[in-house]
């Protein structure tokens, strides 16, 4: 990657807009995904999707965009007002789930692009091209819950808002699951750290290397700002691994011509929803830390594993071995 010290830095007008690429068919979560969209199925009681749009609004992201497919109509349904219901809630004097329903309909402006076909996450992202127009923009993926205790977007933003760029958020895992991501090479910069986040130079991205040529064990996570000037590099990039057009191919063709290319490493509260066993990992992990569920879920919770355990013991064993 060339070196961006002497690449001056324009003027950053605030980051207002969010592209969360939601076409995908959910075949992981068949048959419960036949008709409905994997995004709207709920973690504890609230969709997926929901999560996500909360988290860009902390951050001040005040437009959503949402890339979407065909059958896909509910997802912006969900952030529409219902009259019916509301109008049931109201006589019933049901105040609390009365503003359950409204709020998603307060959150932001959602609008929706249609992407004709499956042709990876760069395509995806393309989609949003007259949307967003000449400016920053954060893309958010679906599958990655961030703990809204933890705001790495925010933290995202501030880092884009000094620096320019690509702000790529990531986490470390075990190399032998680095297949699985995004890989990149860092080089420390001068910035605070803090027991959350630590900001670095990014100097090579990689997409799904395997575990023995991966750069590192910094994985790519479902958060990325980035500056409009993908889009041209989208549109010039061929397509890459799975046959797929890749949005780190085009970030990389972007870090070649001079684009600065920043990390925020982020060791908060992150969920996976991506395949059906950390997605019960997600809702268990989320029930448990909820005040009105948490207390009464988490001492089932003991009662049930240890329920397991005991009957797991061969009766007359001690359990143990001599």
């Amino acid at each position: 990657m060339a070196d961006n010290a002497s690449v001056p830095r324009p003027h950053h007008r605030p980051t207002t807009k969010a592209v969360i690429p939601a076409a995908g068919l959910g075949t992981r979560f068949l048959p419960a995904t036949k008709a409905v969209p994997k995004e709207l199925l709920p973690v504890v009681d609230k969709p997926a999707l929901q999560y996500i749009v909360e988290e860009a609004t902390t951050a001040g992201i005040t437009d959503v965009l949402l890339v979407t497919s065909r059958g896909k109509t509910s997802m912006v349904d969900h952030f529409d007002r219902r009259p019916d219901l509301e109008a049931l809630l109201e006589a019933k004097g049901d105040q609390r789930r009365l503003d359950a329903i409204r709020h998603p309909s307060e959150l932001a402006a959602i609008h929706s692009s249609r992407q004709d076909e499956p042709k990876g996450l760069g395509h995806a992202v393309l989609c949003a091209a007259a949307h967003v127009g000449d400016e920053a923009f954060a893309v958010m993926l679906g599958d990655d819950l961030i703990d809204e205790r933890d705001p790495l977007l925010a933290e995202m933003l501030s880092v884009q808002a000094e620096r320019g760029g690509i702000v790529l958020g990531l986490i470390e895992v075990p190399r032998e699951h680095i297949n699985r991501y995004g890989s990149v090479a860092i080089e420390p910069v001068d910035a605070p750290e803090t027991p959350l986040f630590t900001t670095v130079k990014i100097t090579e991205m990689v997409e799904k290397p395997s575990p023995d040529e991966a750069p590192s064990n910094l994985a790519i996570i479902g958060r990325y700002i980035l500056p409009p000037e993908i889009f041209d590099a989208i549109r010039k990039t061929e397509p890459g691994a799975g046959g797929e057009i890749q949005l780190t191919d085009a970030m990389a063709r972007l870090a070649s011509e001079g684009t600065a290319v920043h990390g925020v490493v982020f060791r908060g509260r992150r969920y996976d929803t991506g395949d059906r066993g950390d997605y019960l990992k997600a809702v268990v992990q989320i029930a448990c830390d909820r005040a009105d569920l948490g207390p009464e879920f988490r001492q089932w919770l003991v009662d049930f594993v240890r329920s397991e355990l005991d009957a797991s013991v061969v009766p007359g064993s001690d359990g143990g071995s001599e």
